[in-house]
């Protein structure tokens, strides 16, 4: 299976930004923590991310032709006011899933709106990291309902 995993802005500054709320596990780490995950799985898992709305915009389009069929994004602030991300998720018809490293619905009143959420199959939220591999597998599940 072709997944790509998408990360929004500051995502980049993991370790070093709000340890106490995103950990001190830097961008690299995670990286490779999902990397590790395709290895094992067998699945080809590409991971991107950018500060810039549009860029996250082209990725996602770019998904339309290249033969992805899943894809797991953390789109980071633009979940709460991204209605081109929200289009252009929409516009690709292949599972999605919405991850956030911490638990959104403890945290500031404008973090617990998501405008992304209704385009994808699923959202995790405050599971950490752990997250990222979680949507992994429920990619992984759907695309071949007999793993469990």
């Amino acid at each position: 299976m072709k997944i790509l995993v998408i990360n929004g802005p500051n995502l980049n500054f993991l370790g070093i930004r709000e340890k106490g709320i995103y950990g001190t596990t830097d961008y690299a780490g995670l990286v490779k923590m999902i990397e590790d995950k395709g290895t094992e799985t067998g699945n080809e898992i590409t991971v991107f991310q950018s500060n810039y709305e549009g860029a996250i915009i082209d990725k996602i389009q770019e998904a339309y032709f290249d033969g992805t069929q899943g894809i797991v994004i953390n789109p980071g602030a633009f979940t709460h006011y991204s209605y081109a991300i929200r289009d252009a998720l929409a516009s690709i018809v292949v599972p999605k899933v919405e991850i956030h490293i911490s638990d959104i619905t403890q945290r500031e009143e404008f973090r617990k709106i998501s405008v992304t959420k209704e385009v994808c199959q699923k959202q995790i939220y405050g599971h950490g990291l752990q997250g990222y591999l979680e949507a992994i597998d429920y990619l992984i599940s759907i695309q071949n309902p007999s793993i469990e």
